[in-house]
């Protein structure tokens, strides 16, 4: 089993010490040695053949700099890495150097560390664009010194505002020598994918991954394992895989209690390598299951 789904991987040394140190930081936009990565609305800078991360030097990236518009990320192959929002309208910029795609597709191609900048950094640079106000008072609300979290101008109020990550389960159910899949009506015609939702408030991950495959398809499941996570930017999820076995000590049908899939199924590992269904993408933590569930009879 590889050791990271794509967007994961402990690629960026976060350096948390550094980021109340004002100073640090003032000298780290000035280092020659800083990289910067443009965020254009909610797409990263490529460039190149095969296609790279393009992290610029503090000249190139000059013209773009404005008051709280920049996010420390961390440092990255020993040097500081800071993301820079750039506003999405007009002509995208740097076209001498590359062209600006959207991270879905830059999943597949990038390398797994800068893959795991492009989306740490975009998912900043949307965070922000999404908490202009305090939810405690209304407020304007402007980033803090390195860009990681936000503060509320309200003398009165003065309340630190950070990220949040949605978690989420993810799980493929396994019976015997067969898995369950459901599809969703928007998606791609013949597509099938494992089954997934948000984590309750209150609720625990075993707990999550029991109700959703309930509520969604009527199966009951007894052991669940955790598999990997992967962080899932669209906006801000965190996919936390499971594997789990339905219980055979009962008989099930499938149905769909909730009316979220338009159509759930079992297929064998045999069906599966068929060419129907059309599994998930592969930058995806469901296809990591679908495929290391389809590779566990050719182990020995």
């Amino acid at each position: 089993m590889k050791n990271h789904n794509v967007f994961a991987g402990a690629f960026v040394d976060r350096s948390g010490e550094k980021r109340k140190d004002a100073d640090w930081l003032d000298e780290a936009l000035t280092d020659a040695e800083t990289r910067f990565v443009p965020v254009w609305g909610d797409h990263c800078l490529v460039g190149g053949d095969p296609l790279t991360l393009m992290l610029l030097e503090r000249q190139q990236i000059e013209p773009f700099l404005q008051d709280h518009n920049q996010t420390f990320l961390g440092l990255f192959r020993g040097h500081a890495a800071i993301a820079v929002a750039i506003d999405g309208g007009g002509m995208p910029p740097f076209s001498e150097l590359g062209e600006f795609q959207d991270l879905r597709y830059l999943g597949s191609v990038l390398p797994a560390d800068e893959a795991n900048l492009a989306a740490h950094a975009r998912g900043m640079v949307l965070w922000h664009g999404s908490q202009l106000f305090c939810g405690s008072c209304g407020s304007s609300a402007r980033p803090n010194t390195d860009g990681t979290s936000r503060l509320c101008l309200n003398p009165d109020c003065a309340r630190e505002i950070y990220p949040r990550v949605d978690p989420a389960i993810i799980v493929l159910v396994a019976n015997g020598e067969r898995c369950l899949l459901g599809r969703n009506i928007s998606w791609p015609e013949g597509r099938y994918s494992t089954i997934a939702g948000f984590v309750e408030t209150g609720e625990s991950l075993e707990d999550a991954v029991r109700r959703e495959v309930f509520e969604e398809t009527n199966i009951r499941i007894e052991k669940v394992r955790y598999h990997s996570s992967q962080p899932w930017p669209f906006p801000s999820s965190l996919m936390l895989g499971f594997i789990a076995e339905a219980d055979s000590s009962i008989e099930q049908k499938i149905q769909l209690n909730d009316g979220e899939l338009e159509d759930a199924r079992w297929f064998t590992r045999k069906e599966l390598r068929s060419g129907f269904p059309k599994l998930p993408f592969r930058i995806s933590i469901a296809r990591r299951l679908v495929d290391d569930w389809l590779d566990l009879d050719s182990r020995p």
